[in-house]
């Protein structure tokens, strides 16, 4: 736990805490009998700190920004592929505890997963810590080198349609590659393919928000 404090840049008061905001359900779940619980309950908490945050952050903003460009601004900094980068900066998926099914079917590197543990740790510090201890580091992790300049669409598939569509000839289907998980906590996994080859993939618990995620993720490769 120690080199993921050092990332952290926290030391914990109690250790427990941050131990369970690395267990996912599926761990809890195996060892129910050893009272283990898991991070969903911080992840709830981590999810709202973080909003307030951000909120906070693009308030303060000069010159004001209005609401509604506020609004799209926070969706795009906290949203599941921005705190998927924040997890493999940390190398958090090294000290997951998951269960023993979702361990071999990739969970550690698993994209909802990963933003999941982002807010339950988030929640972590403020609870060991305080507001200030979480506040700190979502402006240094989260936020920092936030561009505000753009004008966030967070309709990935459009932009990418619209992209694609500047050369003739070139066309974009969505193609569902697996579907896991109980009813009330589906993940989905999608890939998009322009003329039939793979330009990217994503999951997320929606269809819908699987098939951005892949738009997304087609748009990240494609500008580079």
């Amino acid at each position: 736990m120690k080199g993921l404090e050092d990332k952290l840049g926290y030391r914990f008061k109690n250790r427990g805490i941050l131990t369970n905001a690395l267990t996912h359900s599926s761990y809890a779940n195996e060892n129910r009998s050893e009272g283990y619980s898991s991070n969903e309950r911080l992840e709830f908490l981590g999810d709202s700190v973080l909003g307030v945050v951000t909120a906070e952050y693009l308030y303060a903003v000069e010159p004001p920004l209005p609401e509604g460009r506020m609004t799209k601004l926070r969706a795009e900094l906290v949203c599941e592929g921005a705190l998927h980068s924040v997890a493999l900066e940390l190398e958090l998926g090294r000290y997951l505890r998951l269960g023993k099914g979702e361990e071999h079917t990739g969970g550690r590197e698993r994209i909802s997963i990963l933003a999941d543990a982002v807010e339950a740790v988030i929640a972590a510090m403020y609870l060991d810590g305080g507001f200030e201890v979480a506040k700190k580091f979502i402006l240094t992790n989260v936020l920092a080198g936030a561009n505000l300049e753009s004008e966030p669409t967070g309709d990935w598939k459009t932009e990418l349609q619209e992209l694609i569509q500047q050369k003739p000839g070139r066309s974009l289907s969505y193609e569902q590659l697996s579907e896991e998980g109980p009813d009330h906590d589906k993940t989905f996994v999608f890939r998009v393919l322009l003329n039939d080859a793979e330009i990217g993939r994503g999951e997320g618990r929606t269809k819908k928000e699987a098939e951005q995620s892949a738009a997304r993720h087609a748009l990240e490769g494609l500008k580079k």
